[in-house]
């Protein structure tokens, strides 16, 4: 992928992002309190798993 087009598909998401931003913000930030909670979820899961192994 050329450095032109690279440039212009970050431009357009950083856009997108902005204006789902702007125009929903409730849920936006539901969206983002959705994937915070499967990250730590995640995190826990893979804790657990590390205790169990080494237990």
């Amino acid at each position: 992928m050329s450095g032109g087009v690279k440039k212009i598909l970050i431009v357009g998401v950083v856009a997108l992002v902005l204006f789902l931003l702007i125009t929903q913000p409730t849920q936006s930030a539901d969206f983002v309190h959705r994937v915070l909670g499967w990250l730590k979820d995640g995190a826990e899961a893979i804790v657990t798993f590390f205790r169990a192994l080494f237990s």
